[in-house]
């Protein structure tokens, strides 16, 4: 049985993966190693070990039947002979990131200019141009009529139409970074290279404890699933267990609370997130239903003057990777918003200044002319980029102040763009409220979330609800990846949609007053489809 999970032998990291001959082929540029890697039992060799000096700078593998083609120094495609000397075919007049071979055809994507080149395989002659996918540098490989990109800053593979480059569908990828891509039978496989950070014990230090960090290289099958009705595909799931819960230690004295009534929100149910089962932590509580989502609601008699209580929920939830596929041609402009959707997320119910003249003209100049939701909505992302620079802070300010300042935390990210989006007529809402550490190789031991976490879900009139993350992307320049855009990763946990997340009745106090929260964060499994 092929193993999910392979970590390779002797290997820095990993550029371009075929599949050849039940094994997959892997080539690492900087030792120059072609790895021969068994995916069921792991069993890695060294397959060109007689030349690996001709290797070294090999970025890109391609196979066609038994041929095997290299990509060395991102300039030069090359043919591999039987006994692994190269045999120059091509030299490119740009900078490459990735080949495949389909029938009578290569492909190779460039980093210069944004393209993928077409050549004929026999006569090395350019058939045709179609555009990259993403804003990153591409992995290729060609599986059954259609052409499949892995974008290392996107985090994501695209299935596209070899012969007008129209994206089919895209699928998040679980790890960041992916560096090639291939079929293994049937099944998707996807090579990494990270950069690991850890702690390094020195006793020749006086300060004994250092950061390093070392390199990370794994390979990893792609699972996902296509819903063409609904327009999204679902990729690789992970088993969560997620503990919320309040501790009554007021860093104050606060005089006793009468008819206390604490609400909570639960994991929701989403097409990428299931909640499996629910239980009080501390004491008992009783559910609701507000605006669709359930909640938690802890009441309490009286809360005494000093008196310490722990309370909360622990849930086991299924989360997913999820990306959307909609375009803005897709849009009919004859469907309209629902009028509760209007009157819900169009107004300013949250401190939004959208009466400021400020907003109100970064509101027109986000979007110019354009009269596209969805384009609408893409633009108000891109020009809060421009304007923002990312920074944590201690609270949270309107966004006619955030502006003015050109800084903001994710949470004033969201406020911009939701007084933006709203202002140009689309229907947004806050959603939330945290992020699972990363760190699917972490099993069953507690993880614990370093701040809690924001983003955002925009309405399309036909579509529904769509996420975007506030400020994951804002890389500092243009083009902006679009990771997260109409997509999120696995890890993100929604607990709330465009209601708060957590509320109670003390009049005169506010949640920090009564007491402190602990979030824990279990990673049981990784899903088995």
């Amino acid at each position: 049985m092929q193993r999910e999970l392979i970590r390779p032998l002797s290997v820095s990291s990993v550029h371009g993966l075929v599949w050849r001959e039940e094994h997959l082929l892997a080539a690492d540029p900087h030792t120059g190693y072609l790895l021969e890697i068994n995916p069921n039992t792991e069993k890695t060799t060294i397959a060109n070990g007689k030349a690996v000096r001709t290797w070294r700078g090999v970025t890109g593998l391609a196979t066609f039947g038994q041929e095997l083609w290299v990509l060395r120094d991102d300039r030069a495609v090359m043919r591999v002979r039987p006994d692994y000397e190269l045999e120059p075919v091509l030299d490119l007049d740009f900078n490459a990131g990735g080949i495949a071979l389909g029938p009578g055809e290569l492909f190779v994507s460039s980093r210069d200019d944004r393209y993928i080149y077409v050549y004929d395989r026999e006569t090395s002659l350019l058939k045709r141009e179609i555009n990259v996918p993403g804003v990153g540098e591409e992995s290729l490989t060609f599986y059954k009529g259609e052409l499949w990109v892995a974008d290392r800053v996107e985090q994501t593979v695209y299935c596209l139409d070899p012969e007008t480059g129209q994206v089919r569908f895209s699928i998040m990828t679980p790890y960041e970074y992916p560096t090639g891509l291939a079929f293994a039978g049937e099944f998707l496989y996807v090579a990494y290279s990270q950069k690991e950070h850890y702690i390094e014990e020195d006793p020749n230090r006086y300060n004994r404890l250092s950061v390093e960090h070392r390199d990370k290289t794994l390979i990893h099958r792609l699972k996902f699933r296509t819903d063409t009705e609904a327009h999204y595909t679902l990729s690789n799931g992970y088993l969560v267990e997620v503990v919320y819960c309040e501790e009554t230690a007021a860093l104050e004295p606060v005089a006793a609370v009468e008819n206390l009534v604490w609400q909570i929100a639960l994991p929701a149910d989403t097409p990428r997130q299931k909640l499996v089962q629910v239980e009080a932590i501390g004491r008992p509580f009783r559910e609701v239903v507000r605006e669709g989502q359930r909640i938690a609601v802890f009441e309490f008699d009286e809360l005494a003057e000093d008196e310490v209580q722990l309370f909360g929920w622990k849930a086991l939830i299924e989360l997913r990777g999820i990306r959307y596929n909609i375009t803005p041609e897709q849009l009919d402009p004859t469907v309209l918003i629902p009028d509760d959707i209007q009157s819900l997320y169009l107004q300013d119910d949250d401190d939004l200044a959208m009466d400021t003249r400020r907003v109100q003209e970064a509101a027109r100049d986000a979007v110019g002319d354009l009269s596209n939701p969805l384009s609408k909505m893409l633009a108000i992302r891109e020009f809060v980029y421009d304007k923002l620079d990312y920074r944590i802070r201690p609270s949270i300010d309107p966004p006619d102040v955030v502006l003015e300042r050109n800084k903001g935390s994710c949470g004033e990210y969201v406020g911009v763009m939701l007084a933006l989006a709203r202002l140009n007529g689309i229907p947004c809402r806050t959603v939330g409220r945290y992020k699972c550490p990363p760190h699917q190789d972490t099993r069953d031991y507690p993880l614990l979330p370093r701040y809690n976490h924001v983003w955002i879900e925009f309405y399309l009139p036909g579509y529904g609800w769509l996420p975007s993350e506030s400020n994951a992307d804002d890389l500092g320049s243009r083009p902006y990846p679009r990771r997260f855009f109409m997509g999120l990763p696995w890890y993100h946990i929604e607990l709330g949609k465009g209601i708060s997340f957590e509320k109670m009745n003390a009049r005169g106090h506010s949640l920090a007053d009564l007491a402190i929260n602990h979030v824990q964060v279990t990673i049981v499994k990784e899903l088995p489809d």
